[in-house]
């Protein structure tokens, strides 16, 4: 374990923090200011080691191991639990009329989005790598600094997505993901295979910048220029800032003249919008600034950001976070405020013995480097499953109309998640 928990480094959280507050110690180190320090533990993601979200240890978990898998052959993605095969494209899209919003030196805004989608079985290439060795290195050094963790605890992780197999016939959901700060979009591969296993289009995307590095076609890698030291109304202003990045995305794949060649997919009147961390708290104010998002789930993300307050226009809205914070008296009471403005159908689930990396695929690249989060008892793989089930049940739901029992009441299957009723 590469932490060290003699350092309380945050005064503005309460002695019931205070071993939250170590464990974030060889991050917050480089965030000297009080406020920013009382709000990271929801943004920065923290998935390799220490990335517990929780205030106190949480309850026994009856189904969730609390060792780890038993090989690192076996810590790897699960197999989408879909009927469709999936492929995989990636995108570089730039922005013209946008100037980059954190290095306008760069000049226009430009991303990143990898596009899953149902495939025709055995068609394509095989699965690009999880990370390239770069990205994989940055990330992995920015997580643990100074811990030599080695790049093939993330880039040895193997997706089950086809390069550029052929699509599938027929139109489908368009899904879009935004990742944690940070964190890259790769990190979310796990749920984005595992829906356009189940027969919807996701595009992930990057936010240049935002995240410990993207890597572009022409093999630059930019790293995260406002990651080292936010100032505190940084949070604040990346919601934002998300919401014109997605609402480019929808245009380039949905407009007149598509960037993806196999945008006839897509069905413009079903699109929906996940994020993890503060891209969870970007799902709301992206689908207040955009109508054609028709529904948004937060996973396990700070509204640094608040809530629309006039809601989303009867929109759904799912919130699925940890038990220890995001439950009506957690010490996030931003959840509490945006369930109170939410004006269409709604689901706060907490999961018991989670931590704020959980609903990522960040705890597989944790366990795979010998770094398990020792706050959490949710063991990754069951991490990975919960999030695709409840996820997924959602935007059955809601993009499909396809009744789901699982969000109506508590279920046997997963004795973990907990229907929160403020």
């Amino acid at each position: 374990m590469l932490l060290h928990r003699g350092d309380d480094i945050a005064s503005a959280f309460s002695a019931r923090s205070h071993h939250r507050s170590a464990i974030y110690r060889f991050r917050m180190t480089r965030l000297r200011r009080t406020a920013v320090a009382a709000v990271l533990a929801l943004v920065l993601p923290l998935p390799i080691a220490g990335t517990s979200s929780a205030l106190a240890a949480p309850g026994p978990v009856a189904t969730a191991a609390p060792v780890a898998e038993a090989s690192t052959a076996s810590l790897n993605l699960p197999r989408p639990t879909g009927w469709q095969p999936v492929g995989r494209s990636t995108l570089h899209l730039v922005d013209g009329d946008r100037p980059d919003p954190w290095v306008p030196s760069a000049g226009a805004r430009q991303l990143m989005v990898s596009m899953y989608y149902p495939a025709r079985p055995a068609t394509g290439g095989p699965a690009t790598p999880y990370l390239t060795t770069e990205e994989a290195r940055l990330l992995l050094d920015f997580q643990v600094p100074g811990g030599n963790v080695p790049s093939e605890a993330a880039t040895g992780l193997h997706p089950w997505a086809r390069t550029d197999a052929r699509p599938a016939s027929g139109r489908f959901p368009l899904v879009v993901l935004s990742p944690g700060f940070t964190l890259p979009r790769a990190t979310l591969t796990g749920l984005a295979e595992d829906l356009a296993s189940r027969g919807y289009v996701v595009a992930a995307v990057d936010h240049t910048y935002e995240t410990s590095g993207t890597t572009f076609p022409d093999g630059r890698t930019l790293t995260c220029a406002i990651c080292r030291d936010p100032a505190p109304d940084t949070f604040a202003a990346v919601p934002p800032s998300r919401a014109k990045d997605i609402s480019f995305v929808l245009d380039r794949l949905t407009g007149p003249r598509p960037a993806w060649p196999y945008a006839h997919m897509i069905d413009r009147d079903r699109i929906g919008m996940a994020g993890h961390s503060i891209g969870g708290n970007s799902a709301a104010g992206t689908m207040a600034a955009d109508q054609r998002i028709r529904a948004g789930v937060n996973m396990d993300g700070k509204f640094f950001d608040p809530f629309p307050a006039g809601g989303l226009g009867g929109r759904p809205f799912l919130m699925l976070g940890t038990q220890s914070v995001h439950n009506p008296s957690g010490w996030d009471t931003s959840w509490n405020d945006a369930w109170a403005r939410m004006d269409g159908w709604k689901r706060w689930l907490s999961v018991t013995g989670s931590d704020h990396g959980s609903f990522t695929d960040g705890p597989l690249i944790g366990a795979r480097a010998g770094l398990p989060d020792p706050e959490a008892t949710l063991a990754p793989l069951r991490a990975e499953k919960i999030t695709r089930a409840y996820v997924g049940a959602f935007f059955d739901l809601h993009l499909k109309g396809i009744p789901q029992r699982l969000l109506d009441r508590p279920s046997a299957a997963y004795p973990e998640v907990v229907f929160q009723q403020p």
